[in-house]
């Protein structure tokens, strides 16, 4: 196969069953039938077609009574799938009755059918990608509760900064996710809605019938879709909205894989991906755990990412009928939205079976032998001595600490031997309380739980 989401190998990394069926050939053309069908439905209602040409036009929107074959033999000769579809539909539908098949199509152009199908296809993956949203939220919420309180070092430019609670990196990620689930429900009415203008646009095909719009609204409720304010053949800010957000969506899962493969760094060890049997593991390497998933959602974010920039080129499109940008749309939204979904179950799959080591981060959070709370250790100090004196104080001691490497001593021992801490006034007990991790999370518990609620 010449596409990862089309590899028998691949395909259920890089993708999904349900994403890959809504990006099918058959999926595409049966919403381009359901259009014809419903076309010829909304137009018989109102006089304008024949009702038993629109019976006729129905019976044979029916994707197992298409010839894929030779569509895709004509799309190759042709070159767009929706002229030679509408020819077998027509054949198909004078077989039932001379000539009634002449009616199917009425008024309609190749992008309207095109452009309305590809808008059901992304109606259909919002609808998956919710649902997995809404999973990962679910899981997010449950491990952030679980793990409010217990202590971690954060980290900031790959170095301890101060103590923290994993609920509260989760809960992060959660509120991240909820703004993403909030976007999604915003984006929708602007992306779901029919293209339906004939050739540029103006309905100038219906307009005579006096009943142009009736048509266009008509066939849009009939889809379920909203009915356009105006003809956006050209106008493809809907299309590089949702590609946009596939984008972010994803970029936000990779932040989060990025976060678990450091963590599951040998030396640092305090996260790890499930377990499967041989899940990750090296051809040469017994004893590796690789992360995977982290790895597949890194890529695949990456990939997305890549390919929403091509949908702003596709926006630059001349006049009103566009010449080559348009067929961008074809190439990447596919790949774009498997590869989302695949991101998000991924994603949704290494929270629900994530593997916590609370006893790794206590390890790690005395590893700086208490250099971490020297924050605390400042602060406590600043209304005694003033902040900057208590800062320049603090530093010294922490240079020392750090030059005694072999040294058990702790920051709390070196402060008691430091003459301008022990004249600072400050209680041998609160110096021993600032120095300890666990005392100085800040608010992360309270925040963790504004974003969880406390279920």
């Amino acid at each position: 196969m010449s596409s990862v989401t089309d590899s028998l190998v691949f395909r259920h990394i890089f993708s999904t069953p349900v994403s890959a069926a809504i990006w099918s050939d058959e999926c595409r053309t049966k919403y381009y039938l359901e259009f014809e069908a419903a076309l010829a439905e909304v137009q018989a209602e109102l006089g304008i077609i024949p009702p038993k040409a629109a019976v006729a036009i129905r019976s044979k929107c029916d994707i197992s009574l298409i010839d894929m074959q030779e569509l895709g033999a004509e799309t190759v000769r042709i070159g767009y799938p929706v002229l030679p579809l509408v020819k077998q539909l027509v054949r198909l539908v004078n077989e039932v009755e001379p000539g009634l098949g002449e009616w199917a199509h009425w008024g309609a152009t190749t992008q309207d059918v095109t452009d309305t199908a590809t808008v059901l296809q992304l109606r259909d993956t919002c609808s998956i990608v919710s649902e997995s949203l809404n999973g990962i939220t679910s899981a997010l919420r449950a491990l952030a509760r679980k793990h409010a309180a217990t202590p971690m070092p954060a980290r900031s430019n790959l170095q301890q900064a101060v103590p923290m609670t994993f609920g509260f990196k989760m809960a992060r990620l959660l509120a991240t996710f909820q703004r993403h689930q909030q976007r999604l429900s915003e984006i929708l009415p602007r992306l779901l809605v029919l293209e339906f203008g004939g050739a540029a646009g103006t309905l100038a095909t219906l307009a005579s019938t006096g009943k142009a719009m009736e048509v266009q609204a008509a066939l849009a409720q009939r889809l379920g879709l909203e009915a356009p304010d105006i003809a956006w053949h050209t106008e493809r800010d809907r299309i590089a909205e949702i590609g946009a957000f596939f984008a972010l969506v994803t970029g936000t899962c990779a932040k989060f894989a990025l976060d678990v493969k450091l963590l599951m760094q040998t030396e640092i060890g305090e996260v790890s991906e499930p377990y499967a049997p041989h899940r990750g593991s090296s051809s040469t390497m017994p004893q590796k755990r690789n992360p995977i998933s982290s790895v597949y959602i890194t890529a695949m974010a990456s990939t997305v990412k890549q390919l929403s920039a091509t949908l702003f080129d596709a926006m630059v499109e001349d006049h009103e009928r566009s010449t080559g940008p348009w067929e961008i749309e074809w190439i990447v939204l596919p790949q774009m939205a498997t590869m989302t979904h695949a991101t998000l179950m991924h994603t949704q799959a290494l929270i629900e079976g994530l593997e916590v080591h609370p006893e790794a981060m206590r390890k790690n959070l005395e590893l700086t032998r208490g250099a971490i709370v020297s924050e605390a250790v400042m602060m406590g100090l600043g209304p005694m001595i003033g902040r900057q004196v208590a800062h320049d104080l603090v530093y010294d001691v922490c240079r020392e600490l750090a030059q005694e490497k072999d040294s058990q001593r702790s920051l709390f021992d070196f402060l008691c031997d430091h003459k301008g801490i022990t004249e600072s006034g400050i209680e041998k007990e609160q110096l021993e309380r600032l120095c300890y991790p666990a005392n100085y999370t800040g608010l992360s518990e309270e925040m963790t739980y504004r974003v969880t609620g406390r279920g």
